[in-house]
């Protein structure tokens, strides 16, 4: 989470606080940051942007003859509520980010099973949101829908009180990248809208999103919808014991240069369970980061693809993050366990 007035160059999960990420290279080269202004924006290699970069421009030619209205703040709603006997993590009395706990998030059998649950129910949430999104709903309603049927299964909605985060899932729509806050802005017929869920429950998190369809979408979105969704399974497939991180960036990368679509780049997957946020770091473009995956290790995957710029730029309320020249953004996530024959999808009714 950046705050407005100290917003400092660093690579954010799509969830997770102040924490300057371990590179093989310096933050300084990796990094732009302009002073008064709320863009990030990474340096790199030719080798890495350089095709990326001509797309881009054509991208964003096509986007500007759009008819889409750029997205404004609503109104938020106060708090809800959350019934005193269910068990809260422990930085939600803080209400300061924890950032990126030390050390992977590696299971024996129980803690296996607790994952199992947790992944189950986050999945059946977000499933039930999606049935929801239809023209005219506010994000504000699938909040209050999402809230309820959380805490009606004894777990804990984990985005409320994240760092201060005021709602209970995140809905992120066409050009927001990540971390919309639910309001009073209802959807629009051709929207597509990112949800985003992660659940608590007997001490452990599952995190999951999906990009859903609003009435009819052209055919420019679904495209978008489609090959973020086929990124994260793509890369999905390539894990197991041992196989190095990068790849899961490489084969993202890979498939979405393939289509001339962007990777956003400053917001990455992470480890998950007993804690929201752990080590390893996913990076989902192309990188040379050190680090193998681990038998019985859970994480995140969480691509997200851009038709025009990759460059993020976060609105007053210091959460919402949207494309900086308003063009669409899709994102897919699931939370995965590393098992002996591959990987094993725990958020997936």
């Amino acid at each position: 989470m950046v705050g407005a007035s100290s917003l400092q160059p660093r690579l954010l999960s799509s969830f997770v606080g102040d924490r300057f990420i371990q590179s093989t290279q310096p933050l300084s080269k990796l990094f732009h940051y302009a002073p008064g202004t709320k863009h990030v924006s990474m340096q790199l290699s030719r080798g890495l942007s350089g095709l990326t970069d001509f797309l881009f421009k054509r991208n964003i030619d096509e986007v500007s003859n759009t008819k889409r209205r750029r997205l404004r703040p609503g109104k938020v709603s106060p708090l809800r509520p959350v019934p005193k006997h269910i068990p809260r993590p422990p930085y939600v009395n803080s209400w300061q980010p924890p950032g990126i706990a030390s050390g992977p998030e590696v299971h024996d059998a129980k803690g296996i099973e607790c994952m199992r649950a947790s992944g189950r129910l986050a999945a059946l949430v977000l499933e039930y949101a999606g049935t929801l999104v239809k023209p005219g709903i506010k994000t504000d309603e699938i909040d209050e829908a999402v809230h309820q049927m959380i805490i009606d299964n004894g777990a804990y909605p984990s985005p409320l009180g994240y760092g201060g985060f005021p709602k209970s899932v995140c809905t992120s729509v066409n050009e927001c990248i990540c971390h919309g806050i639910p309001d009073s802005r209802a959807l629009e017929d051709g929207d597509i809208i990112n949800i985003d869920v992660t659940v608590y429950l007997n001490g452990y998190h599952g995190d999951t999103s999906a990009t859903f369809f609003c009435g009819e979408v052209d055919d420019e979105a679904r495209n978008l919808v489609q090959v973020t969704k086929e990124c994260l399974y793509k890369a999905i497939s390539i894990c197991a014991p041992g196989v190095e991180l990068k790849k899961i960036g490489q084969t993202i990368h890979d498939l979405a240069d393939k289509h001339r679509y962007g990777v956003v780049q400053q917001f990455v997957g992470h480890g998950v369970g007993r804690v929201f946020h752990a080590d390893p770091v996913i990076l989902h473009y192309r990188n040379n980061e050190r680090g193998c995956m681990m038998l019985n290790q859970t994480f995140t995957i969480e691509p997200m693809l851009t038709i025009g710029s990759i460059n993020p730029v976060m609105w007053d309320d210091n959460w919402t993050v949207v494309t900086e020249d308003g063009s669409l953004s899709a994102q897919f996530e699931h939370t995965i366990l590393i098992t002996e024959d591959g990987a094993e999808i725990l958020t997936q009714c």
